[in-house]
């Protein structure tokens, strides 16, 4: 028997797959009901790409340029060693689901290479991350909105908005899979044609004198590099996007990796192409300052005072894509961890492909903490929420990260391709030290509180736990 919380004495064999690519049953689940063909769709590598980027790439890009712009161009130098240690962690998500291509990701890696408790602990911190961070971006997407339209006059007017760009998502998740694809695939072209244009046309209104000095500060190069990489750490959270999904994309073994690895080398370039054409178009000093970079970019390529509308407009459609393809990924995990006994059953509930009850509970745990910021009347509380959720992202990390190390060092020819050893062993090390740069960004204050959601968590496993233990079969 094997006991919650401890390694186990063998790694189980490698997840077969169906005919088609998608994951058979493992051994302690149950086989895959039959999806309603009419709704429920297997993403291909097209969607599953779209996937990655348009979680990594939310609304924080529209204020990137102006928020590392006072550490100068070194900058980008933190831009360089943070893609790097992201497509690391990219590849090992990649190698994981080649081995374990069911849905869960993270928590799948942690409890087969760990056991339950570590699995637990992965599947809780990132579900605690999705639903914070979907109140985040909705309350976020209103300040774009009311470019638009006028809605911040009263708080209850902005609340709800940001609770109807919560709940729009939400309800394509519940029309099915098919419906999430669909909509995660027409957000990302939508939202890259104005990056893309930024990115790319202001290559050509590049101008040198806009650039400013490279450090401001005059201290070490390190330390600056240091300093905006802190800001710019969180830039790629959603790396894991595929991998997570993987019961729901064609050829999970094949297309995992490649999605992540496509689609998280896609958006580093758009965020270095990005900052780099912002840094070239507008003045330094008016950059450090700038409410709306990409705007002030576009006013500067193109004269007048639309760009402001249109990058509103972009930011808008970003977030929303974002929300969409993070709901369906707050439900995913639970979904995996209720089939294991390690959620409430309740969660393992799919109907068209989705695991609607996990979104309809996130949904509405997100919508209560949307309407306690707008009621309270300040921001500060949300701030801190949101920065813990960088702490819980981590912990899944680099619980896969340690999955990878673990098998790489076990020696077992059966888990480890020895053609590949020492290449995916480097990766690991540089993955794990990205989890661990991203912990010691998110700062100590995150990182307290963030423990004390993970020690709520262990609460809950050791009922779940029991339960479990319970209801198995007698001299198991």
């Amino acid at each position: 028997m094997h006991v919650p919380g401890t390694a186990p004495q063998s790694a189980p064999a490698p997840q077969e797959t169906s005919p088609s690519g998608s994951p058979a049953a493992s051994p302690d689940r149950p086989a895959p009901a039959a999806p309603d063909s009419r709704h429920a769709r297997r993403f291909g590598l097209p969607v599953a790409t779209a996937l990655v980027m348009g979680n990594i790439i939310g609304g924080g890009i529209f204020l990137l340029p102006a928020s590392v712009a006072p550490y100068g161009t070194v900058s980008l130098l933190a831009f360089g060693v943070l893609t790097v240690g992201a497509i690391a962690l990219a590849l090992v998500f990649g190698r994981l689901a080649e081995r374990t291509p069911l849905t869960g990701g993270p928590y799948v890696y942690a409890r087969e290479a760990f056991g339950d408790f570590a699995g637990f602990l992965a599947a809780w911190a990132y579900w605690i991350t999705t639903w914070v961070s979907n109140a985040a971006l909705a309350v976020a997407a209103v300040g774009y909105l009311d470019v638009l339209i006028p809605v911040n006059q009263h708080w209850w007017t902005a609340c709800l908005a940001a609770l109807v760009l919560g709940w729009l998502p939400a309800l394509a998740n519940f029309a099915g899979t098919r419906y999430v694809g669909a909509v995660q695939l027409v957000s990302t072209v939508l939202k890259f044609l104005p990056l893309l244009l930024v990115a790319v046309g202001g290559l050509f209104f590049f101008d040198a004198r806009n650039l400013g000095p490279f450090n401001p500060g005059g201290g070490s190069p390190v330390g600056a590099v240091s300093a905006s990489a802190a800001i710019l750490l969180f830039s790629y959270l959603g790396v894991e996007s595929a991998a997570v999904s993987a019961g729901e994309v064609k050829n999970p073994r094949r297309n995992v990796g490649r999605a992540t690895v496509i689609g998280t080398a896609g958006a580093a370039l758009v965020y270095l192409l990005g900052t780099v054409s912002v840094f070239g178009t507008v003045a330094h000093d008016r950059l450090v300052e700038s409410t709306a970079p990409f705007s002030d970019a576009v006013n500067a390529m193109f004269g007048g005072s639309w760009g402001g509308w249109a990058v509103a407009l972009a930011a808008l459609i970003s977030m929303t894509g974002c929300l969409n393809g993070w709901t369906l990924l707050s439900a995913q995990t639970p979904y995996a961890a209720a089939q294991d006994g390690l959620f409430p059953a309740v969660f393992a509930r799919k109907r068209r492909g989705v695991p609607t009850v996990g979104v309809a509970v996130t949904v509405v745990l997100a919508s209560l903490l949307t309407v306690y910021n707008y009621a309270s009347g300040s921001g500060k509380v949300f701030e801190v929420l949101v920065l813990i959720t960088t702490f819980t992202a981590t912990v899944p990390y680099l619980l896969a990260t340690a999955a990878q190390i673990f098998h790489l060092v076990s020696g077992r020819r059966d888990r480890v391709d020895g053609r590949r050893l020492v290449r995916d062993a480097v990766v690991a090390v540089i993955a794990a030290a990205f989890s661990l740069w991203l912990v010691a960004g998110a700062g100590y204050a995150a990182v307290y509180q963030g423990v004390l959601f993970l020690f709520a968590g262990v609460l809950v496993y050791a009922v779940m736990a029991a339960r479990k233990r319970a209801s198995a079969p007698a001299g198991d």
